[in-house]
């Protein structure tokens, strides 16, 4: 259970990263409102999940997952440049985030 709720506060994470991004220096009440129930429930979770998985472990999955999908939508939206060592770098790190899981605590 622990690393379902790790996934989902990586994927809000991404959430948050872009509502910050969009709320233009929070002048924007929409993407404002997203990002602050998203971080909240990110970090949340991340805090349950490290009550039974290693910290360090807990992070750099989390920290993985929202940044490879916040770069992976900023890129499907035209609002970041796609190239290909790009799309390599980013599956280098689901790779990392993936070996991470299958080596355990």
């Amino acid at each position: 259970m622990a690393w379902l709720i790790l996934v989902v506060s990586g994927v809000l994470e991404a959430v948050w990263a872009t509502a910050l991004g969009r709320s233009e220096g929070f002048s924007k009440v929409g993407p404002t409102v997203v990002f602050g129930v998203t971080v909240v429930l990110s970090m949340v979770g991340l805090a349950y999940a490290m009550r039974t998985l290693p910290v360090g472990t807990s992070y750099a999955v989390w920290v993985g997952i929202g940044a490879s999908l916040t770069v992976a939508y900023a890129m499907a939206t035209g609002s970041e440049g796609v190239s290909v060592i790009k799309i390599l770098l980013l599956l280098g790190i689901v790779g990392c985030v993936v070996g991470l899981k299958l080596i355990g605590h």
